[in-house]
């Protein structure tokens, strides 16, 4: 044997744990040099990151809400828009309960591999102001993906009512104190915390009145029970069209495509005024930086998607894909402002 064929046997049985003996053939030169372009081969595929393939199988993208509602269409349009980019099949899970705390706490102990992801909402930023013991901590648990899309809700009330404007709204509030009140969908919820946003900034107090949704709110405002409901676009749009509801402003801080005509309260007479809801994608904490940045690019060309323009007509939403740090800066922002409504209000968890 030669001496550079016991160097290059020695060499493999020490680098690959193989005895060297095994490699102590009649070989020529050039057959130790094509063993050894073999070994290098190897070692380079063996090296190569679990997720270098990402994704290998389906992914999953769970809703905390029931089947049918704004996030759920939501997610079911992203999963349909990301799906060929990804090259694989994209699901929905729907896991409402408990506030969005079931679905949030499954993802949050799923598997950091990019194969388990979070429609979070408005209650994302919310139930930690609302709930001191949550089963995760709504940061340290997650590893933010993209900004999916801004939303707002519409100010509405029965079209028999006197009152045709935000600034109708505060003088008829003032004139009667406590004998109004605002139908909300339970407590933190986008419904609720605009109401007391605009008690708080429009001087005013509107009464609260919980439901269990915006069907049977929107009913007994139609019936005179209460007298406006700070409602959701999806839950509005059908019944102002038609004229069963009056539309007097937008809580968000700009104008609506959907609404064009329609001002912002903060235009209508409640300056600095704006209360948003959200739809941002998740992954669990520890999820390879490789993964989240495929699935933020995957996103941003479905936000950008014939799909997502018809939804933000019809649902009114506000397309805006980000950076994950743009999404962590933007949640903990809302986080901080829902936070000292929340303490000053005295609100607490159901």
């Amino acid at each position: 044997m030669t001496a550079s064929m016991e160097a290059s046997s020695a060499l493999i049985g020490r680098t690959s744990k193989i005895p060297a003996a095994a490699f102590r053939v009649a070989l020529g030169s050039a057959g130790v040099v094509a063993c050894l372009i073999g070994y290098v081969a190897l070692v380079a595929v063996s090296a190569r990151p679990a997720h270098a393939e990402y994704p290998e199988k389906l992914v999953k993208i769970v809703v905390p809400f029931a089947a049918g509602g704004g996030t759920d269409i939501v997610s079911r349009t992203l999963a349909q828009a990301i799906s060929p980019d990804l090259k694989k099949s994209v699901i929905i899970e729907n896991r409402p309960g408990a506030g969005t705390i079931l679905g949030t706490q499954a993802v949050a102990t799923s598997d950091p591999d990019g194969y388990t992801l979070l429609m979070a909402t408005f209650a994302h930023a919310v139930n930690p102001s609302l709930n001191a013991k949550l089963p995760f901590d709504s940061h340290k648990d997650f590893a933010a993906v993209s900004l999916i899309a801004r939303s707002f809700n519409v100010v509405v009330v029965n079209p028999s009512s006197s009152i045709k404007s935000i600034a109708d709204l505060i003088a008829e509030a003032k004139k009667n104190p406590d004998k109004m009140s605002y139908g909300t969908f339970g407590v933190g919820t986008s419904a609720h915390l605009a109401g007391e946003l605009f008690n708080t900034m429009a001087n005013v107090k509107l009464t609260t009145v919980s439901y269990k949704g915006a069907a049977p709110a929107i009913s007994d405002l139609l019936g005179g029970q209460i007298q406006v409901i700070f409602t959701t676009v999806a839950s509005a749009a059908s019944l102002v069209e038609s004229g069963q509801l009056r539309a007097l402003a937008v809580t968000s801080s700009e104008r609506s495509a959907a609404y064009p005509d329609l001002p912002t309260v903060a235009e209508a007479g409640v300056p600095g005024y704006a209360a948003e809801s959200w739809y941002g994608l998740y992954a669990p904490a520890k999820t390879p930086v490789p993964i989240i940045d495929r699935l933020n690019k995957a996103v941003k060309q479905a936000v950008s998607s014939g799909a997502f323009k018809r939804l933000e007509t019809n649902e009114g939403l506000i397309m805006e894909a980000s950076s994950p740090a743009e999404l962590d800066r933007y949640v903990q922002r809302e986080e901080e402002r829902w936070s000292k409504l929340i303490k000053d209000a005295n609100i607490k968890a159901e």
